[in-house]
């Protein structure tokens, strides 16, 4: 009885004391109206300078400024001064708070910046405000500056990290400007070269991270690709003139692990054989990067017939061919009125099994006019094609998009890998991979990485099971023959990209240009075991004849490495 008693007792205060509360958080809120209201003119002004700045919005701020200080400032004068200061304090981000009134004509805006090398650091700018108008002056660049104050910074640079393979042996070391490579060749070959940058936009942006501007960087290479990773992170001090504003001490990176392995890094470097070119060899169930040899990623060719494997994935796809389909055996095919000749005008054709094995221009190019040049550019996209360079350093592969690729010749010789298509041995390695791994395509990388990091389903499973039964038929009885190996089914696409127009104003003047080597470049790529893939690969060699003669025997010695290990 007590206890209910006691109850209703709290139940009626509750409810009595409502009504109080809510008259008082009004009353609350109307002193704070009013409060908002009573805001003086000079306050209201400082917000505005202060949320302009937070945003970066130089011309609000130079509208903000009184007459005689936007005449001595112009925006452009404003900007570089604001900008100058953000580099100089590593500024990440800026956030001004409430103004205050201050002493006499003065405005207090308290600043926090946010900085990438020191840390945190708090102030008050002293505004004048007069009529609503900025005075403003050059310390008003950053918080803790007085009149006649610079703000500059002392740099402290630590020691770069090294560079590991996969299995841990030391590909490079020692400080920026005295690397060695323990490994020898090969560590050399792929560690790529340290100097100070010559482009006045990358040294601003070294600058701007807390780096002296000529500090050494990796200008190519795995020192290009990881330089991120192995710069550590810069100290110094930051001065306003005499004064220390904020200190920071360096720290280096821990050394980098990259995917390279070197034995296989070894057999590309060797498959390579001085020749210009490139090999790039990657980890179908990773796409982890084995081995980047020469140009591998940096210089992009047309890539020939081993294009055809986008071209026939898009086909495929949409169920506009079967392999069991049959086509007229011929040496060429005439578009636009434009002979397109197979290699070396051979005879080709039959099933399209047999069309793709012996790599069948006569084929292809129809095939292509077929797809369209949206499907056609639409599935190269998928396979990676137009996308920003997947590690850094590298070049992008690209094509045109379908509104550039309008008459049937500008579609029949993209789809065979001519016209401006573009691409990179990792780019044609990362094509093989995603047929290696049922159709789904997972972005190279050169540090480890979960495997369903970037996962992209670019054909159905059907499709690429289609497609590698077409790469097998090449290695074995096709034009990639030379790729084979002892007891390994191999599966893999030639390439010959012609370079020149062969088309002579007389047949001795074209077979002489056709048997010239230097008028094409040499492609291949392949992946092995075919039921169980341990390695892709893809061969560039640059003016050295057919795919099938240079670089399928390149590749197979890649293979062979790759899965001896």
């Amino acid at each position: 009885m007590a206890s209910a008693h006691a109850r209703e007792r709290r139940r009626r205060l509750t409810y009595r004391a409502f009504p109080l509360g809510v008259i008082a958080l009004a009353a609350l809120g109307l002193g704070l109206s009013a409060g908002s209201a009573f805001e003086s003119g000079s306050e209201r002004t400082a917000r505005a300078f202060g949320r302009a700045w937070e945003t970066s919005d130089y011309p609000a701020m130079h509208r903000l400024l009184s007459p005689a200080a936007a005449a001595r400032y112009p925006v452009r004068a404003l900007r570089s001064a604001y900008e100058r200061a953000n580099t100089t304090a590593t500024a990440a981000w800026i956030e001004a708070g409430e103004p205050e009134r201050g002493d006499g004509d003065r405005t207090l805006l308290p600043v926090r910046v946010e900085t990438r090398v020191f840390g945190t650091i708090r102030g008050e700018l002293r505004l004048r405000v007069d009529a609503g108008k900025v005075d403003w002056r050059p310390r008003l660049v950053f918080p803790g500056l007085a009149d006649g104050d610079r703000l500059r910074r002392d740099s402290v640079v630590p020691e770069r990290a090294g560079i590991l393979s996969a299995h841990g042996q030391v590909l490079a070391t020692g400080p920026a400007n005295a690397r060695t490579s323990p490994e020898g060749g090969v560590g050399s070959s792929i560690a790529g070269a340290v100097e100070p940058s010559a482009d006045p936009i990358e040294r601003e942006q070294i600058y701007a991270r807390g780096f002296p501007k000529d500090t050494p960087i990796g200008v190519s290479g795995l020192e290009r690709a990881l330089q991120s990773r192995l710069q550590g992170r810069p100290g110094g001090v930051l001065r306003a003139g005499e004064r220390v504003l904020a200190r920071a001490s360096a720290k280096p990176a821990a050394a980098a692990q990259s995917t390279i392995d070197t034995a296989i890094q070894r057999a590309a470097d060797t498959a390579l054989a001085e020749r210009f070119g490139g090999i790039a060899a990657l980890d179908p169930r990773t796409a982890e990067i084995r081995a980047l040899s020469g140009v591998a990623f940096s210089a992009p060719q047309p890539p020939g017939s081993t294009f055809k494997i986008v071209t026939a994935a898009a086909a495929l796809e949409d169920r506009l061919v079967k392999l069991s389909d049959e086509f007229p055996v011929i040496s060429e095919t005439t578009i636009d009125g434009v002979p397109l000749e197979n290699s070396n005008g051979e005879l080709c054709g039959g099933t399209f099994i047999e069309a793709f094995a012996h790599s069948c221009n006569s084929v292809f190019a129809p095939l292509g006019i077929k797809v369209g040049s949206r499907r056609l550019v639409a599935m190269a996209e998928r396979f990676g094609f137009n996308e920003s360079a997947p590690v850094p350093g590298s070049a992008p592969s690209t094509l045109p998009s379908a509104g550039e690729i309008v008459s049937p010749l500008e579609v029949g010789s993209s789809a065979i890998g001519q016209g401006k298509v573009l691409a990179t041995p990792l780019q044609i390695a990362s094509v093989a991979q995603t047929i290696a791994s049922d159709g789904v395509r997972l972005p190279p990388t050169l540090v480890p990485t979960p495997r369903s990091r970037g996962a992209n389903r670019v054909v159905r499973p059907a499709t690429a099971r289609k497609i590698e039964r077409m790469m097998v038929a090449v290695v074995r009885y096709g034009t990639g023959t030379a790729a084979s190996l002892p007891s390994v089914k191999v599966a893999g696409k030639t390439g010959t990209a012609e370079l020149e127009d062969t088309r002579g104003p007389s047949d001795a003047d074209e077979e002489a240009k056709l048997a010239d080597p230097s008028n094409t470049d040499a492609w291949f790529t392949a992946y092995a075991p075919v039921k169980n893939p341990r390695i892709a690969v893809a061969v560039m060699l640059i003016r050295n004849g057919a795919g099938g003669e240079t670089a399928a025997p390149a590749a197979r010695e890649v293979l062979a490495a790759a899965l001896n290990r």
